[in-house]
């Protein structure tokens, strides 16, 4: 890396550890907070590029951590990862040129592959689902499934409507939902061996809250990457020029910009 992006990641970091602590307001489900911070990386991510928003992100995720529970553990395996994974594939996909046919087909790919592997727990353990949420298994089907749906009708309306943030979009979207079922994944997986009466995460968690984790996670933030990023990014842009990355498009000899 540049002594340039070094600089940036540590700019990144420290903003979004900040403004994420300020506006977590203390509002958690089973661990995760409530976060509209989450724009602050997905703009470095798109201004400069995708590895300086996955280390920002990582960083600045884990410094809010100590800052919030304290538990190095918990966010060295849960919060850092998921975030790393969220930024990089939105600064990667923003640089891309994507059409709408492209778009479409990895969008229904990836909502696919996520709805089934959430879920399965919820259809393979009804009864364990139902006595640890209150919810009935068709009750968090319809739930995830109108989450998921929301978000690919909200790709295809800023694509319609702004078609230049048409690739920031998708990035969004694929990278939020990869992200949070990571990170929802994680702290199940988490729970199941250093869950503590005395620790943050108190007991273990069942793998049918899996789903519900997911999108509480996904709907909490998604909105405010979506709505917030691209006027900032707009604005980055036009004070600092130089900030404007060509979408690459990839054609016969190799991707040109």
């Amino acid at each position: 890396m540049k002594a340039q992006q070094i600089a940036v990641i540590g700019i990144c970091a420290a903003v979004y550890a900040v403004i994420g602590r300020v506006t977590d307001l203390g509002l958690t489900f089973l661990g995760v907070a409530f976060y509209p911070a989450v724009v602050v990386p997905a703009v470095f991510a798109v201004l400069f590029g995708p590895w300086v928003g996955a280390f920002g992100g990582g960083i600045g995720i884990f410094i809010r951590d100590m800052l919030f529970h304290g538990n190095a553990l918990l966010s060295l395996t849960v919060g850092v990862p998921a975030n790393f994974l969220l930024f990089f594939i939105i600064g990667y996909v923003s640089g891309k040129d994507i059409d709408m046919r492209k778009m479409i087909v990895s969008v229904v790919v990836a909502a696919t592959v996520i709805t089934i592997g959430l879920l399965l727990p919820t259809f393979l353990l009804p009864t364990e689902f139902a006595g640890y949420t209150g919810l009935s298994t068709i009750d968090i089907v319809i739930v995830f499934v109108f989450t998921v749906a929301l978000s690919m009708v909200a790709i295809l309306a800023v694509s319609k409507k702004w078609a230049e943030w048409r690739s920031f979009a998708v990035g969004s979207v694929i990278g939020q939902a990869l992200g949070a079922a990571l990170l929802s994944i994680s702290l199940w997986a988490y729970s199941q061996v250093f869950a503590s009466p005395t620790g943050y995460i108190k007991s273990s968690i069942a793998a049918t809250y899996v789903p519900i984790v997911f999108v509480w996670t996904f709907a909490t933030e998604i909105p405010f990457i979506l709505l917030v990023g691209p006027p900032i990014i707009k604005a980055c842009q036009k004070a600092f020029p130089s900030l404007v990355q060509q979408p690459k498009t990839s054609k016969k000899g190799g991707e040109v910009a």
